[in-house]
């Protein structure tokens, strides 16, 4: 079809019966079929008067009339056909310049989008047949896949809306020319765009922590939920809600912003923690959903008081102790958290508290010198102070009483350390003679005092161990013994060592004229010779009287008034007077001997005086004597 005009194309030859060469022959084309051919009327030369297109016309049948003007003139037609061939001179195109194909993301693969039909205008078949091929502008892996024949486009991989929101190919339609020099291209933009699926759950951005201090107003902004969902539309169009956790709706959530707002007033000590399920809902159909815990921290702020768990701590501590024994533990309590709620002990200016110390962090408190019970007993310590460390801080106080517990470190002190005195010898028995007191200034049974002897009293002295009293256990006799020494002791009543201290005591008994005196001999015969002159000391009487002083100093006398003789009432002399009558002279002298006691006590003695010539016989007025005594009758009574 691309044969040029003007050029031979065939040259038709007269039949053989007219080929001799003085033949006129003429030569034409029926008029229907000279429309491309010219023929030369001479020759017969076949002309081609126009450019052929195959597309239009493949095939001409040429009617060519053949003259013959000899004589007899004749005629002939000769058929020609002419078969047009085909030149790749059109190339492939498509119907539109660009094409926009809507696909869901979620197809299978395999799966047809769409079939291309390019045209190409060429009649024979290598050069109108075309093939199919695609590029994508797209980097990466071309999910799709074009039929090189059928020009059917179907997915490759699976499609991700959320990865690739569309895809930019160019398809190309190439015919199939023998030359491949001669072949002709077209290509076609096309923008497949994946439509959305609702296949993505809503994605929680924001965190699923959030602080919020505990004063903050009703109405305070306390997080921003953020979800993401990636599908488009109504698929990614987020709501939130609160499944859970703020059932007494202290906070409200905004459902289409996700921002979260206190509704009540917030107290770190009630609850310092919330977890609130929170669902982000898409509005898919159906719809999907995320859910997220949110943990919302109360902040502390100080706005607690720390408090003693007792208001007054009591105890008790050993006295003599090293300094560091451990006395208390106070602890108190501070329902803030942190640094807030981070308490410091201290003890406070007061009587006796220099005595002790205090952990500041711990609240143990230990001695800081040793204490003697005797010196101060009880410690009454009103400053007991802890605060936290909030800014500012806040403190309580609370009492001590401290009570030193004894050691028996003390023991029994007399007040003197000899006793002396004096008792009369007449006390009747159990008679108190002396209060023993020894103090112990320890407590409860080490201060308790047991008193007792540790020498021998002969049987004499008993002695109240509770008391200390100490009484007689028999009558004393100060002629038997006029002296006791012995020692008491005071011992306490610990049951762990014992402590002990005695004392001397030295009882004298004191005289009572409680004794007669006693001759020596009674009754006493004295011979005295008739020539004894006057004056002269013819006996003497001797008397004893165990008393002591004026209780056992004898005076004589004689009972009876005498001329003749006279007593020296000291020495017990007999003194002659008067001359002796006769040498048959004979006389009883009744002398009495008295002590000086207040209430003197007597003896007679019977003094016989006789002369060489004559001597007296004594004798009884009775030969039995009988008398009744009490069985409790007082020695020395009549």
């Amino acid at each position: 079809e691309n044969f040029k005009p003007a050029q031979v194309l065939y040259s038709l030859k007269a039949p053989s019966n007219h080929l001799a060469l003085n033949r006129k022959l003429h030569f034409s084309i029926a008029k229907d079929d000279n429309a491309h051919f010219e023929i030369d009327s001479l020759t017969g030369d076949l002309y081609l008067s126009k450019e052929l297109d195959y597309e239009t016309d493949s095939h001409f049948l040429l009617q060519v009339i053949i003259k013959d003007y000899n004589n007899p003139p004749q005629n002939s037609t000769v058929f020609l056909s002419i078969d047009v061939e085909d030149k790749n001179d059109h190339s492939p195109y498509f119907q539109d310049d660009f094409v926009v194909i809507g696909i869901e993301e979620n197809v299978p693969v395999g799966t047809l989008v769409y079939t291309f039909n390019a045209k190409d205008g060429d009649g024979s078949f290598l050069n109108s047949k075309i093939e199919y091929s695609l590029e994508t502008s797209n980097m990466g892996e071309n999910p799709f896949f074009i039929h090189p024949l059928y020009g059917t486009l179907t997915t490759a991989s699976p499609l991700d809306r959320e990865v690739t929101h569309s895809v930019i190919l160019t398809v190309f339609a190439e015919d199939q020319a023998i030359n491949l020099t001669d072949r002709w291209v077209d290509s076609l933009a096309v923008k497949i765009v994946i439509l959305d699926i609702n296949d993505n759950s809503p994605s929680f951005m924001s965190s699923h922590l959030s602080y919020v201090m505990e004063d903050v107003k009703v109405g305070f902004l306390v997080h921003h939920i953020i979800a993401k969902d990636p599908d488009e539309g109504r698929n990614g169009q987020v709501t939130y809600h609160i499944l859970s956790g703020n059932e007494e709706k202290t906070f409200v959530l905004d459902k289409i912003t996700g921002l979260l707002t206190t509704a009540q007033f917030l107290d770190h000590e009630v609850q310092e923690r919330y977890s609130l399920t929170v669902i982000a809902l898409d509005d898919g159909n159906p719809a999907l959903s995320a859910t997220q815990v949110l943990t919302v921290i109360v902040l502390d702020v100080n706005d607690e008081t720390p408090v003693f768990l007792k208001q007054l701590y009591e105890t008790a501590v050993h006295e003599n102790r090293d300094p560091g024994e451990f006395v208390i533990r106070v602890e108190a309590v501070d329902r803030d958290a942190g640094l807030n709620s981070l308490l410091r002990y201290e003890l406070l200016p007061g009587a006796g508290y220099e005595k002790f110390k205090m952990n500041s962090h711990s609240g143990e408190l230990i001695t800081a010198a040793s204490l003697d019970r005797e010196t101060q007993e009880v410690f009454s310590i009103k400053g007991s102070s802890c605060h936290d460390l909030g800014s500012p801080s806040r403190s309580s106080t609370a009492q001590l009483y401290l009570k030193v517990l004894d050691e028996n470190d003390h023991s029994p002190l007399f007040a003197k350390t000899q006793y002396q005195i004096s008792v009369t010898e007449n006390l009747e028995e159990g008679s108190a003679i002396l209060d023993l007191f020894a103090s112990d200034e320890d407590a409860g049974l080490n201060g308790e005092v047991m008193y007792s002897f540790i020498d021998d009293t002969y049987g004499a002295f008993a002695i109240d161990s509770v008391t200390g009293s100490i009484v007689t256990t028999k009558a004393l006799d100060r002629e038997t013994k006029s002296q006791y020494t012995f020692r008491a002791v005071a011992s306490d009543r610990s049951t762990h060592f014992p402590r002990s201290s005695t004392v001397s005591i030295v009882v004298h008994v004191d005289d009572v004229n409680d004794n007669n005196p006693v001759f020596l001999q009674n009754p006493i015969s004295v011979f005295v010779p008739a020539e004894t002159a006057v004056n002269e000391t013819v006996a003497t009487v001797r008397a004893e009287d165990v008393d002591l002083g004026s209780n056992g100093a004898i005076v004589f006398n004689l009972m009876m008034a005498e001329t003749v003789f006279q007593i020296d009432a000291k020495t017990g002399d007999i003194i002659l007077r008067e001359p002796l009558a006769s040498k048959g002279f004979s006389t009883q002298l009744l002398v009495m001997a008295s002590d000086q006691g207040i209430a003197p006590r007597t003896a007679t003695a019977v003094v016989i005086i006789f002369t060489e010539e004559q001597e007296e016989v004594i004798s009884f007025s009775h030969t039995l004597y009988e008398a009744s005594v009490p069985e409790n009758s007082a020695a020395g009574g009549h």
